[in-house]
């Protein structure tokens, strides 16, 4: 009795290595760091070196872990500076969409003694050196992490 295609198909080194690499690759996605993907990549080495020589277990093993590892040493750093999401100064940010802006004080604001200011739907915590009255029109010149200075509009 013959095997079925398929089964003479999983008989071959090189198919194994291949499902293993793509094994690791689909596991990459669950498991963060970027190293599985090396590993993944080691298997199809010894997979594409499978189809043009036959060598031992203990070398295809061999062949897995030092291809893993140069893939790892060689390549991780710059494709994970490629796939890692570009990150922004959120304090520039901050500054940049606040500063100049105008506030409402939520709270009496006078020099030492800090109150609240709401700007674009949210209360910040704010400090000022002129006396400003809740429901004053003020004017967000710095921050300070989550710290408005604001001034009156009164002036």
């Amino acid at each position: 009795p013959t095997q079925p295609l398929f089964m003479e198909i999983f008989e071959s080194a090189a198919v194994i290595w291949f499902i293993v690499g793509f094994l690791f690759f689909l596991l990459e996605f669950v498991v963060p760091g970027l190293i599985l993907f090396f590993f993944g990549a080691g298997a199809w080495i010894v997979a594409i070196v499978l189809l043009f020589i036959d060598i031992s277990f203990n070398t295809q093993l061999t062949l897995f872990i030092v291809g893993s590892l140069i893939t790892i040493m060689l390549f991780r750093r710059t494709l994970k500076r490629l796939l890692a999401p570009k990150t922004h100064n959120t304090s520039q940010l901050l500054q940049d969409e606040m500063i100049g802006k105008k506030g409402i004080a939520e709270t009496g604001i006078a020099p030492g003694q800090n109150g609240k200011v709401q700007f674009k739907g949210t209360i910040w915590t704010a400090a000022s050196n002129d006396v400003i009255s809740a429901g004053e029109e003020v004017l967000i010149k710095r921050n300070e992490s989550i710290l408005l200075f604001v001034e009156s509009l009164k002036k």
